[in-house]
């Protein structure tokens, strides 16, 4: 069973979701490590998914503008990919940004994940635009 906790700022979630984007961004997909850390990891919401003791999914969440989160970071480990983790993950950030009266999410979606944020209800708008060298879109979607 999957279980999802949730922790502002730092402490052992938040270094399990580090631990995760490590693994994902930078070791598999080549992003450099200095493109992965920033200061909002202090400010922000971080979630991670645990098969038991094993964390294996994660994403952060941070507010730009009242009521809006930007949903960053979204990673699952390579083992754990295919098993319906980022929709049950989207389903809690959906529900815990409900309870913090949030009525919109955004994210800049890498262009290979477009599709599955489209099937979560998200809709992509602008222009694609390059983060860390990488095609993005701005996604919305309203809660």
């Amino acid at each position: 069973m999957v279980n999802i906790l949730t922790q502002f700022g730092q402490g052992d979630v938040t270094a399990a979701a580090l631990r995760i984007r490590f693994a994902v961004f930078v070791d598999e997909q080549g992003f450099a490590a200095s493109d992965e850390l920033d200061a909002l990891d202090v400010e922000s919401w971080h979630l991670v998914a645990y098969d038991g003791e094993t964390a294996i999914a994660t994403a952060r969440l941070h507010e730009d503008t009242p009521g809006i989160w930007h949903v960053q970071r979204v990673a699952t480990l390579r083992d754990f990919r295919g098993r319906g983790l980022g929709r049950l993950l989207f389903e809690r950030i959906e529900q815990f940004a409900k309870e913090h009266q949030i009525t919109q999410l955004t994210l800049g979606a890498q262009l290979p994940a477009q599709g599955f944020y489209e099937k979560l209800g998200f809709h992509a708008h602008g222009e694609q635009f390059l983060d860390a060298g990488a095609p993005h879109i701005e996604m919305t979607k309203k809660l």
